[in-house]
């Protein structure tokens, strides 16, 4: 089954804009590799590409080793969902899934598995333009799944989906990557892949802004900084100032130290006789790596737009 997908300095203008600026990065299977940028990075246009939708002005995006275009049976070979909402209303959840299998040579029992495994088998015979935009999203996944296809790509998966459903797709993808698929999920809000993606992939204004693994990056972006929380913030706060740290109040109890280890802290607080509730190194969360990120490669920000 093992697949992967490789893009290699790839680019890609519209006219006078540049969507994609020699971007090369790798899904590998066995892991969910979460995609992500701001709106407007280049995501959805590096997606197209690999499917063959755009051709690339340089470079080339492969799967399992192949262009898209030339995969005699591509939902076979990997499975996508861009946008759920391209399906004629009129058409029915199994008609549309049928149609599908039909030009793929998919067995027709697929059809009836993957309808049940997304959580519709009872709508089968229901026409798309009655479905919310939730069960529209779980529709595109089961087209994404109809061929059992190593290599699998989500677009904001979970958009309209409930925290049911959120809960639901982030254990989908865990489960496709753990039967050995390279699964490849963007996103603009990092908050949503937490607890699901193993690798990162951010870029920013079409270009890698960086390629690393999940804890890689948490370990970098906390810094060494230590978490302290104290009844007496003033004084703990001179104290550890003094004692060369930086401090920074975050809540009414709670204080963040840098440029001291967690020895030092309680160190210097017991020598002043200030005491502490708690005491721990800093974990910053997808979201807080996610901004100091991206910080320079968002296209505009809310200080640019105010009068």
């Amino acid at each position: 089954m093992a697949a992967s997908i490789e893009v290699n300095d790839l680019s890609k203008r519209y006219g006078m804009t540049t969507a994609v600026d020699g971007l090369s990065f790798t899904v590998s299977p066995g892991e969910v590799t979460g995609f992500v940028g701001p709106n407007g990075a280049g995501k959805s246009t590096t997606m197209r590409v690999i499917l063959g939708l755009d051709a690339p002005d340089a470079g080339h995006a492969h799967v399992g080793g192949r262009p898209y275009r030339a995969l005699r049976r591509p939902l076979t070979a990997v499975g996508s969902l861009l946008d759920a909402g391209a399906i004629h209303p009129g058409r029915r959840a199994g008609d549309h899934l049928l149609w599908m299998a039909h030009s793929n040579g998919i067995p027709r029992r697929r059809v009836g598995e993957v309808l049940e495994q997304v959580g519709l088998g009872a709508v089968a015979r229901r026409r798309a333009g009655g479905f919310s935009l939730g069960m529209r999203q779980r529709l595109g996944i089961a087209a994404a799944l109809l061929g059992d296809p190593p290599v699998l790509m989500f677009d904001e998966p979970v958009n309209g989906l409930d925290p049911e459903g959120i809960v639901w797709i982030r254990g989908l993808l865990r489960g496709l990557a753990a039967e050995g698929r390279a699964v490849l999920v963007s996103s603009h809000l990092m908050g949503e892949l937490e607890g699901t993606a193993d690798h990162l992939v951010v870029i920013g204004r079409g270009r890698l802004v960086i390629d690393t693994t999940v804890s890689d990056l948490l370990a970098a972006a906390s810094g060494g900084r230590v978490e302290v929380r104290t009844s007496r913030r003033t004084e703990a706060m001179t104290v550890l100032a003094n004692a060369g740290g930086t401090v920074t109040l975050t809540d009414v109890d709670a204080l963040t130290v840098s440029d001291l280890g967690a020895e030092d802290v309680a160190a210097a607080l017991a020598a002043a006789h200030v005491p502490f509730s708690h005491l721990s190194p800093h974990r910053a969360t997808l979201d807080e790596a996610y901004m100091e990120l991206t910080r320079e490669t968002v296209e505009f920000s809310a200080a640019e737009v105010l009068p």
